[in-house]
Protein backbone atom coordinates (compact mmCIF):
# COMPACT_ATOMS: atom_id res chain seq x y z
CA UNK A 1 0.00 0.00 0.00
CA UNK A 2 1.25 3.16 -0.92
CA UNK A 3 -1.52 6.13 -0.39
CA UNK A 4 -0.62 10.24 -0.92
CA UNK A 5 -2.66 13.62 -0.63
CA UNK A 6 -2.55 16.98 -0.60
CA UNK A 7 -3.69 18.57 3.02
CA UNK A 8 -3.28 22.28 1.82
CA UNK A 9 -1.72 23.17 -1.75
CA UNK A 10 -1.04 27.14 -3.11
CA UNK A 11 0.89 30.33 -2.96
CA UNK A 12 -0.80 30.19 0.81
CA UNK A 13 1.13 26.89 2.37
CA UNK A 14 1.35 23.64 1.64
CA UNK A 15 1.75 20.41 3.07
CA UNK A 16 1.44 16.57 1.77
CA UNK A 17 0.80 13.02 3.53
CA UNK A 18 2.49 9.71 2.79
CA UNK A 19 1.27 6.67 4.46
CA UNK A 20 1.70 2.78 3.83
CA UNK A 21 0.95 -0.12 6.35
CA UNK A 22 3.68 0.73 8.50
CA UNK A 23 5.13 4.75 7.83
CA UNK A 24 3.04 8.21 8.08
CA UNK A 25 5.05 10.79 7.27
CA UNK A 26 4.01 15.27 6.36
CA UNK A 27 6.20 16.82 3.34
CA UNK A 28 5.99 20.29 4.08
CA UNK A 29 4.27 22.12 6.97
CA UNK A 30 3.70 25.64 5.22
CA UNK A 31 0.07 26.35 7.38
CA UNK A 32 -0.86 26.41 11.10
CA UNK A 33 -0.72 23.63 13.30
CA UNK A 34 -4.23 23.63 13.56
CA UNK A 35 -5.31 23.05 9.81
CA UNK A 36 -2.70 20.47 9.80
CA UNK A 37 -4.71 18.79 12.50
CA UNK A 38 -8.01 19.17 11.16
CA UNK A 39 -6.82 18.00 7.45
CA UNK A 40 -5.19 15.00 9.25
CA UNK A 41 -8.63 14.24 11.20
CA UNK A 42 -10.79 14.53 7.77
CA UNK A 43 -8.49 11.14 7.23
CA UNK A 44 -8.89 9.82 10.37
CA UNK A 45 -5.19 10.38 11.23
CA UNK A 46 -3.35 11.92 14.42
CA UNK A 47 0.07 13.96 14.64
CA UNK A 48 0.78 11.80 16.90
CA UNK A 49 0.98 9.20 14.20
CA UNK A 50 3.07 11.06 11.98
CA UNK A 51 6.63 9.57 12.00
CA UNK A 52 8.32 12.50 10.44
CA UNK A 53 7.92 15.98 8.36
CA UNK A 54 10.50 16.01 5.24
CA UNK A 55 11.28 19.61 4.96
CA UNK A 56 11.52 20.70 0.58
CA UNK A 57 13.10 24.63 1.05
CA UNK A 58 12.87 27.02 4.06
CA UNK A 59 10.32 29.08 2.43
CA UNK A 60 7.60 29.83 4.85
CA UNK A 61 4.52 28.30 2.99
CA UNK A 62 6.74 25.18 3.17
CA UNK A 63 7.80 25.45 6.98
CA UNK A 64 5.09 27.38 8.93
CA UNK A 65 4.33 24.60 11.65
CA UNK A 66 7.27 22.67 11.27
CA UNK A 67 9.12 23.63 14.57
CA UNK A 68 5.64 23.51 16.83
CA UNK A 69 4.76 20.21 15.05
CA UNK A 70 7.71 18.66 15.62
CA UNK A 71 8.36 19.81 19.57
CA UNK A 72 4.38 19.45 20.28
CA UNK A 73 4.31 16.00 19.24
CA UNK A 74 8.20 14.71 19.01
CA UNK A 75 8.03 14.62 15.52
CA UNK A 76 11.63 14.02 13.81
CA UNK A 77 12.21 16.14 11.02
CA UNK A 78 14.10 15.43 7.61
CA UNK A 79 15.73 18.18 5.75
CA UNK A 80 19.85 18.81 3.90
CA UNK A 81 21.58 20.90 6.75
CA UNK A 82 22.37 23.73 4.13
CA UNK A 83 18.03 24.45 4.76
CA UNK A 84 18.28 23.15 8.51
CA UNK A 85 20.77 26.14 9.35
CA UNK A 86 18.74 29.04 6.92
CA UNK A 87 15.55 27.45 9.09
CA UNK A 88 17.81 28.05 12.54
CA UNK A 89 18.19 31.55 11.13
CA UNK A 90 14.57 32.53 11.02
CA UNK A 91 13.66 30.88 14.44
CA UNK A 92 15.87 29.58 16.93
CA UNK A 93 13.95 28.08 18.29
CA UNK A 94 13.66 24.79 15.99
CA UNK A 95 17.25 23.98 17.94
CA UNK A 96 15.06 22.18 20.86
CA UNK A 97 13.79 20.16 17.48
CA UNK A 98 15.12 17.02 16.13
CA UNK A 99 16.46 16.58 13.24
CA UNK A 100 17.93 14.16 10.77
CA UNK A 101 19.96 15.22 7.62
CA UNK A 102 19.74 13.74 4.30
CA UNK A 103 22.25 15.05 1.40
CA UNK A 104 20.30 16.11 -1.85
CA UNK A 105 20.68 13.67 -4.92
CA UNK A 106 21.45 10.70 -2.59
CA UNK A 107 19.07 7.94 -1.65
CA UNK A 108 18.38 6.71 1.99
CA UNK A 109 15.58 4.70 3.69
CA UNK A 110 13.06 5.61 5.77
CA UNK A 111 11.02 2.43 7.50
CA UNK A 112 9.72 0.78 4.34
CA UNK A 113 10.33 3.53 2.31
CA UNK A 114 12.77 4.55 -0.06
CA UNK A 115 13.18 7.92 -0.58
CA UNK A 116 15.30 10.27 -3.16
CA UNK A 117 15.81 14.05 -2.62
CA UNK A 118 16.22 15.25 -5.96
CA UNK A 119 17.90 18.72 -6.38
CA UNK A 120 15.44 21.32 -7.88
CA UNK A 121 15.71 24.85 -9.41
CA UNK A 122 14.41 27.69 -6.99
CA UNK A 123 15.68 30.94 -4.98
CA UNK A 124 16.32 28.96 -1.73
CA UNK A 125 19.66 27.73 -0.20
CA UNK A 126 19.32 23.87 -1.52
CA UNK A 127 15.50 22.52 -2.59
CA UNK A 128 14.89 19.23 -3.63
CA UNK A 129 11.95 17.30 -4.31
CA UNK A 130 11.26 13.93 -3.24
CA UNK A 131 10.95 10.43 -5.02
CA UNK A 132 9.25 7.85 -2.72
CA UNK A 133 9.52 4.19 -3.70
CA UNK A 134 7.69 1.17 -2.15
CA UNK A 135 7.36 -2.38 -3.62
CA UNK A 136 8.43 -1.28 -6.87
CA UNK A 137 6.16 1.89 -7.07
CA UNK A 138 7.31 5.21 -7.21
CA UNK A 139 5.61 8.63 -6.51
CA UNK A 140 7.20 11.92 -6.94
CA UNK A 141 6.74 15.61 -5.51
CA UNK A 142 8.34 18.57 -7.25
CA UNK A 143 7.13 22.26 -6.09
CA UNK A 144 8.90 25.58 -6.44
CA UNK A 145 10.71 24.89 -9.61
CA UNK A 146 11.95 27.68 -11.98
CA UNK A 147 12.49 25.25 -15.14
CA UNK A 148 12.43 21.60 -15.89
CA UNK A 149 15.85 20.23 -16.81
CA UNK A 150 16.67 16.84 -17.75
CA UNK A 151 17.99 15.92 -14.46
CA UNK A 152 14.32 16.56 -13.07
CA UNK A 153 13.00 14.76 -15.83
CA UNK A 154 15.59 11.84 -14.95
CA UNK A 155 13.88 12.03 -11.72
CA UNK A 156 10.52 12.01 -12.59
CA UNK A 157 10.30 9.58 -15.11
CA UNK A 158 8.53 5.98 -14.08
CA UNK A 159 6.47 7.64 -11.23
CA UNK A 160 2.71 5.92 -11.13
CA UNK A 161 1.50 9.26 -9.32
CA UNK A 162 2.92 12.86 -9.94
CA UNK A 163 2.36 16.23 -7.64
CA UNK A 164 3.77 18.64 -9.88
CA UNK A 165 3.64 22.48 -10.00
CA UNK A 166 1.44 24.51 -12.11
CA UNK A 167 2.50 27.64 -10.30
CA UNK A 168 0.91 30.41 -12.89
CA UNK A 169 -0.56 31.31 -16.55
CA UNK A 170 1.76 33.68 -18.05
CA UNK A 171 -0.52 35.89 -19.19
CA UNK A 172 -2.53 36.27 -15.96
CA UNK A 173 0.75 37.30 -14.03
CA UNK A 174 1.45 40.00 -16.83
CA UNK A 175 -1.65 41.48 -16.25
CA UNK A 176 -1.69 40.99 -12.49
CA UNK A 177 -0.84 44.03 -9.40
CA UNK A 178 2.50 41.98 -8.58
CA UNK A 179 5.29 44.46 -9.14
CA UNK A 180 7.59 44.13 -12.07
CA UNK A 181 10.75 42.12 -9.85
CA UNK A 182 8.37 39.91 -8.62
CA UNK A 183 6.94 38.97 -11.36
CA UNK A 184 10.84 39.09 -13.30
CA UNK A 185 11.44 36.33 -9.99
CA UNK A 186 8.50 34.31 -10.48
CA UNK A 187 8.57 33.71 -14.38
CA UNK A 188 12.75 33.62 -13.41
CA UNK A 189 14.89 29.87 -14.00
CA UNK A 190 14.26 30.10 -10.13
CA UNK A 191 10.97 30.83 -9.52
CA UNK A 192 7.91 28.92 -9.79
CA UNK A 193 6.61 26.78 -12.82
CA UNK A 194 4.36 28.10 -15.71
CA UNK A 195 1.13 26.07 -16.62
CA UNK A 196 2.27 24.97 -19.99
CA UNK A 197 5.52 23.98 -19.03
CA UNK A 198 3.81 21.61 -16.45
CA UNK A 199 1.49 20.23 -19.10
CA UNK A 200 4.65 19.51 -21.47
CA UNK A 201 6.45 17.79 -18.67
CA UNK A 202 3.17 15.57 -17.55
CA UNK A 203 2.67 14.75 -21.62
CA UNK A 204 5.90 13.30 -21.91
CA UNK A 205 6.17 11.60 -18.75
CA UNK A 206 3.20 9.64 -20.00
CA UNK A 207 5.49 7.69 -21.76
CA UNK A 208 7.14 6.21 -19.23
CA UNK A 209 3.96 4.91 -17.36
CA UNK A 210 2.72 8.24 -15.49
CA UNK A 211 -1.47 7.21 -14.89
CA UNK A 212 -1.53 9.95 -12.05
CA UNK A 213 -1.23 13.63 -11.89
CA UNK A 214 -1.90 16.26 -9.29
CA UNK A 215 -1.32 19.94 -10.05
CA UNK A 216 -0.30 21.54 -6.71
CA UNK A 217 1.42 25.10 -5.19
CA UNK A 218 -1.07 27.35 -7.59
CA UNK A 219 -0.97 31.02 -6.98
CA UNK A 220 -3.91 32.44 -5.74
CA UNK A 221 -3.20 35.65 -7.89
CA UNK A 222 -1.80 34.14 -10.96
CA UNK A 223 -3.59 31.14 -11.69
CA UNK A 224 -7.07 29.61 -11.24
CA UNK A 225 -7.48 25.83 -11.18
CA UNK A 226 -9.57 25.87 -14.45
CA UNK A 227 -7.21 27.29 -16.34
CA UNK A 228 -4.44 25.21 -15.08
CA UNK A 229 -6.21 22.30 -15.84
CA UNK A 230 -7.38 23.16 -19.19
CA UNK A 231 -3.75 24.36 -19.95
CA UNK A 232 -2.43 20.73 -19.11
CA UNK A 233 -5.37 19.11 -21.15
CA UNK A 234 -4.26 21.11 -24.15
CA UNK A 235 -0.58 20.15 -24.05
CA UNK A 236 -1.40 16.67 -23.80
CA UNK A 237 -3.83 16.87 -26.93
CA UNK A 238 -0.92 18.75 -28.88
CA UNK A 239 1.34 15.60 -28.45
CA UNK A 240 -1.68 13.25 -29.19
CA UNK A 241 -3.10 12.42 -26.13
CA UNK A 242 -6.87 12.00 -25.03
CA UNK A 243 -8.14 13.70 -21.95
CA UNK A 244 -8.63 10.28 -20.26
CA UNK A 245 -4.97 9.26 -21.07
CA UNK A 246 -3.77 10.09 -17.29
CA UNK A 247 -5.95 10.70 -14.36
CA UNK A 248 -5.36 14.41 -14.05
CA UNK A 249 -6.50 16.64 -10.72
CA UNK A 250 -6.03 20.17 -9.49
CA UNK A 251 -5.08 20.25 -5.54
CA UNK A 252 -7.40 22.09 -3.13
CA UNK A 253 -6.09 25.25 -1.38
CA UNK A 254 -7.57 25.38 1.85
CA UNK A 255 -8.80 21.34 2.30
CA UNK A 256 -7.17 17.87 1.46
CA UNK A 257 -7.39 16.54 -2.17
CA UNK A 258 -8.47 13.02 -2.06
CA UNK A 259 -6.11 9.75 -1.06
CA UNK A 260 -4.76 8.58 -3.54
CA UNK A 261 -4.06 4.78 -3.64
CA UNK A 262 -1.08 3.21 -5.70
CA UNK A 263 -0.83 -0.45 -5.25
Amino acid sequence: MLNCCSLYSGSTGNSFFVQTENTKILIDAGVSCKKIEKALEALNISLNDIDAIFITHEHIDHTKSVGLLSSKYNIPIYTNEQTWHSLLEQNNKLQKCTVNFFKNDTSFNFNDLEVFPFSTPHDAVNPCGFNIFKDKKKISFATDLGHISKNIIKCLENSSLLMLEANYDFNVLQYSSYPYKLKQRIAGPKGHLENSVTGQTIAHLINSGLEKALLIHLSKENNFPELAYKTVIEELKKQNYMENSISLNVAPRDFPSKLFQIS
